[in-house]
């Protein structure tokens, strides 16, 4: 089984590019998509989440928003928070691939936001970069409701920098010309890693 590294900087077009993974016949496990199962309510963060930060659970769920609040004013929280959280993402991505190897499948994907940030490239045979012009990442994010130039920068600090992270991959994907380039890009990386003789870039732990 092929496991594929997902990641790229917010406004990159990621969740789009896994979309078109799992179109083509990847298996695609979402960090983001876990944390929200986790958020929910009777999800294994809920309890952690509101003994960490007393007030930030509402009707059973993290509220999202609030937690993102007392995090602007506790910034040293966000080790707290990923203490509890990143553990929890690691045992849901530890089930989701055992049950990708039971039901034999040739490629998985996993869509990890910081996944240099967080030394997920250990984890994977290889790893596919998200990118696009900084002013292409730019218009993205600030179209989306609720943010700001101040929240853009903010996020963008806390994430190595496009040019390293396409420095680092093993596969780039640039999602600024459009969704049939997207896909035709995806569909060569598939092609590639499925063909005889292609070896992993990376060695998984």
């Amino acid at each position: 089984m092929i496991v594929l590294g997902l990641t790229g900087s917010i406004g990159m077009g990621k969740s789009t590019t896994a979309a078109l993974f799992a179109e083509a016949g990847a298996l695609v496990h979402d960090a983001d998509a876990a944390v929200h199962m986790l958020y929910a309510p009777g999800g294994a963060a809920v309890a952690q989440v509101e003994r960490a930060f007393p007030g930030v659970v509402r009707s059973g769920a993290v509220d999202r928003a609030l937690l993102s609040q007392r995090l602007v004013e506790d910034p040293a929280g966000r080790t707290r928070l990923e203490g509890i959280v990143h553990p929890l993402v690691a045992a849901h991505r530890e089930a989701f691939l055992e049950t990708a190897r039971a039901e034999r499948a040739k490629v998985v994907v996993l869509d990890i936001p910081l996944l240099f940030e967080t030394g997920g490239e250990a984890l994977v045979d290889a790893v596919v970069v998200v990118s696009a012009p900084a002013h292409v990442q730019r218009e993205r994010v600030l179209a989306r409701p609720g943010m700001t130039p101040e929240k853009f920068e903010i996020l963008h600090a806390r994430q190595i920098p496009d040019s390293e992270k396409r420095r680092r991959a093993d596969f780039v994907i640039d999602t600024s010309t459009g969704l049939a380039a997207a896909r035709d890009q995806v569909t060569r990386i598939l092609a590639d890693v499925r063909a005889p003789g292609w070896r992993p870039k990376r060695r998984r732990t």
